[in-house]
């Protein structure tokens, strides 16, 4: 007798990032908004097709897909990036673009504006990593001040000179008088796999990551608009 395939399971991110992935998902065969409702405060659950869903914090995801709890997670690049994690990156699935940037006072003296090799600068941000090795291709060795919520305030407040962190429209930035300095990446989210699923659950895995590509595509790709017909 056939061994029965073991069922997938997925880390999925709480939040608008899963909002804006359900369709993706959809559309690749992985409907989980009926079983979303019904789960309640639950973050484990089980499909009808036995696929079964983690609902995890996005920063929590890919070390559940490293550590082989999941075959599948959806993580933004910005993540992966700051964790330097072992995974497979087969899809972006080109959901909840921003940017990773660096951003200062807009009153800051001339002199001392944008990014200068040598130049002393203390820096807030939730990316440590990433900024670091940013400042550093630069000339630059900066003090990096870890902040996990508001990091706005860094400069407002006279901890920091500058932040890195995410931007998306820049509003929040123009909120606080604060001006973008330079882009250090573009970020979206990615579809990332555990290696050791990628061999052992070959055919289901492929046909997973085939199902998002497609899914990509076709959100992708522009919509006819339909023509109007001129009346005779």
């Amino acid at each position: 007798m056939a061994a029965v395939p073991e069922p997938l399971t997925f880390a999925l991110p709480k939040g608008r990032i899963l909002d804006s992935a359900m369709p993706l998902l959809a559309a690749a065969g992985l409907d989980i908004r009926a079983a979303l409702d019904e789960a309640g405060r639950k973050l484990l659950f089980e499909l009808p097709s036995g696929e079964r869903i983690l609902l995890v914090k996005p920063v929590d995801v890919p070390t559940y897909v490293e550590h082989g709890i999941a075959d599948f997670g959806i993580a933004g690049l910005d993540t992966l990036l700051e964790q330097g994690r072992d995974l497979y990156e087969p899809v972006d699935l080109g959901i909840g673009r921003c940017r990773l940037a660096v951003a200062e006072p807009c009153d800051r003296p001339e002199h001392l504006r944008g990014l200068r090799r040598g130049m002393n600068l203390r820096v807030a941000t939730k990316y440590p990593r990433c900024a670091l090795r940013h400042y550093r291709v630069r000339g630059i060795q900066p003090e990096i001040i870890p902040l996990y919520g508001s990091v706005e305030l860094g400069p407002i407040t006279g901890l920091a000179d500058q932040i890195v962190d995410l931007v998306e429209s820049g509003e929040t930035l123009r909120q606080n008088a604060l001006v973008e300095v330079e882009t250090i990446f573009e970020v979206s989210s990615r579809l990332i796999v555990n290696a050791a699923s990628l061999r052992l659950k070959q055919p289901a895995v492929s046909q997973t990551i085939a199902g998002l590509r497609r899914a990509v595509e076709a959100a992708s790709r522009p919509r006819l608009q339909p023509q109007k017909v001129a009346c005779t």
